[in-house]
């Protein structure tokens, strides 16, 4: 291992703390904007029942992420309902012509946060967490 890996090794616990952070707050901005109509965003005006339930998932479970509560299963949740969103929401869009490719369906953002929270259910919250402190007592 060289001196640079071995520098920025020790920030690893810390940088999957702020990961773990600003996942959970892209996730609440969500949830926000779906359902306190904050900041107002045109596609989110009318929302039907279901995006409605994601709204609130997003809001929950993001505000848990952020937090570091209940990391794994929040995290884990949050990543199915993000694959589920890129499915339903961005390549079906058009039922009759669906459109695989992230960049063309505008699922880009909806496939990172899958992937993202996938990771922070295996990894956990990192030490700047509740989890950690619960742990801890």
């Amino acid at each position: 291992m060289n001196a640079l890996e071995k520098m920025l090794e020790k920030f690893q616990p810390t940088a999957l703390s702020l990961f773990r952070f600003i996942t959970g707050l892209l996730l609440f901005q969500f949830g926000v904007a779906k359902i306190f109509k904050f900041p107002v965003v045109p596609m989110f005006a009318k929302l039907p029942p279901l995006i409605a339930t994601a709204g609130t998932i997003e809001l929950v479970l993001g505000a848990l992420l952020m937090i570091g509560l209940f990391t794994r299963l929040s995290a884990f949740v949050l990543s199915g309902q993000m694959a589920f969103a890129y499915f339903l929401g961005h390549m079906f869009k058009n039922p009759d012509n669906p459109v695989f490719l992230p960049i063309l369906n505008g699922g880009t953002l909806s496939i990172a946060l899958c992937f993202a929270c996938l990771y922070l259910s295996t990894a956990g919250g990192g030490p700047i967490s509740a989890d950690a402190m619960m742990r801890k007592k």
